[in-house]
């Protein structure tokens, strides 16, 4: 009878992308997708003291707002969206999308409204902890939101690893979310004192960021 660990991974696009930014601003590099999932498997392995081919990524879900193709065009973010989707299909991550609204505040400053995304997030990622029974859920956010979805988890007696990468004090992770997952890995710690680690993680752009994948990658 064959045995594997079966995981469940659930990213916040909005988190995710704020990562890459300052990756990009900082050393022009992204982080690897594949080599993210590899991290999150060989590392599941290892605490649990099995082989990393029984560990498998059985779902993998990325949600994020967007703009509509028009906007989307004039911004020039069109080729940027189309490029990550591919990223992400070729490592077979379901992308869940809802449209992003742009208001005109009484300033006259611009506001980008994002609405429903966090909560479809926590909806689909306890729905489908509880058909597909994971053995792990890892959690890609730093959003407090996400607290009560960590307890929830919980109560399923699925271990849930919250997974972040800080790089500046503005994006410190929510202590309260932390506190609720099982396992709480930031890996701006672990590549700081594992460069090969963090060489394996992160892809190293050959053109300035700005110019070749914009903000939004």
């Amino acid at each position: 009878m064959s045995y594997f660990l079966s995981i469940g991974v659930f990213i916040d696009g909005g988190y995710y992308a704020k990562i890459n930014r300052a990756l990009k601003a900082r050393e022009r590099s992204i982080i690897r997708v594949k080599a993210l999932f590899s991290y999150l498997c060989s590392e599941i392995a290892l605490q649990e003291g099995v082989d990393v081919t029984t560990c498998q990524i059985t779902e993998a879900h990325y949600f994020r707002g967007r703009f509509r193709v028009r906007e989307a065009y004039d911004k020039h973010l069109l080729y940027n969206e189309r490029k990550f989707e591919d990223t992400l299909i070729e490592n077979d991550v379901v992308f869940h999308y809802k449209h992003l609204r742009e208001v005109e505040r009484p300033d006259g400053q611009t506001e980008v409204i994002e609405k429903g995304v966090d909560v479809w997030f926590a909806l689909e990622a306890y729905e489908l902890a509880t058909f597909r029974k994971f053995d792990y859920v890892v959690l890609i956010t730093g959003d407090a939101d996400h607290e009560m979805l960590v307890r929830k988890l919980k109560a399923l007696k699925i271990h849930t690893v919250l997974l972040t990468w800080n790089l500046t004090d503005v994006d410190a992770t929510s202590a309260l979310l932390s506190d609720e997952a099982a396992q709480h890995w930031e890996l701006s710690e672990k590549t700081d004192s594992n460069p090969e680690l963090r060489r394996r993680l992160l892809y190293r752009l050959r053109e300035p960021a700005v110019t070749q994948l914009g903000d939004n990658f």
